[in-house]
């Protein structure tokens, strides 16, 4: 496993605040807020609501694209109709309270998992499973794992694994992040959790959200 290396910024109260609150609450002259990707996690409830945690509808296809990314038409059916069941199956598999942090979710997480299984089949990176919905992804799993259990999955595209310098083949991503959250006492953790409270964004936006919206902020928020 490659080891998560923890940019600057992120001891950095003032720029991180500075950017969790401008992505968080900015707003356009017409009054409704600038960044998109700020209603991912809440638009309909969230994806984590008890009537939808274990189902993909349609505020989730909706979601992901606030955050730049989408499916093409007959993959967002295939997602809706679940004709076969995986995803339904799996998701049901995923406790809604479920938390990277915890070293008990590491069976969901690890290769063989619910977890794992899910993003394999939404991105088809094995011969394995069937195929994958058209338009789906490694990024684009990530964001619809990140919104159903935004507890669990982090959301992780190019301005993250840049940040974090990564390897280029990377599947250790997530074992990564859960480390560096449970190491030291939850030391990491605890820090997002102060900038979280310091940038008064509420709660319900999860403490890997946090992560995440400071990286993309950082690497230039466009």
């Amino acid at each position: 496993m490659t080891e998560l290396k923890i940019p600057d910024i992120y001891q950095d109260d003032e720029n991180a605040v500075r950017l969790l609150s401008t992505y968080f609450t900015k707003t356009r002259d017409r009054g409704d807020l600038f960044y998109s990707g700020a209603h991912f996690e809440r638009l309909g409830g969230g994806g984590d609501a008890p009537d939808v945690a274990n189902r993909f509808d349609s505020d989730d296809v909706v979601a992901i694209t606030m955050l730049s990314v989408s499916l093409k038409p007959h993959g967002a059916i295939d997602l809706l109709a679940d004709p076969e069941g995986h995803w339904t199956r799996l998701l049901s598999l995923i406790p809604r309270d479920a938390r990277l942090e915890d070293p008990e979710s590491d069976p969901l997480m690890t290769r063989g998992g619910p977890a794992w299984e899910l993003w394999e089949r939404l991105t088809d990176r094995t011969e394995k499973y069937a195929e994958k919905p058209d338009g789906s992804g490694p990024v684009v799993a990530g964001k619809l794992l990140a919104r159903k259990r935004p507890h669990l999955v982090p959301v992780y595209d190019k301005r993250v694994k840049q940040l974090f310098q990564r390897p280029r083949n990377d599947h250790s991503f997530w074992a990564a992040l859960a480390a560096a959250l449970r190491a030291d006492n939850g030391a990491f953790y605890d820090r997002l959790v102060h900038l979280r409270q310091k940038a008064g964004i509420g709660e319900d936006i999860s403490v890997l959200r946090v992560f995440d919206v400071i990286a993309w902020m950082h690497g230039g928020g466009k």
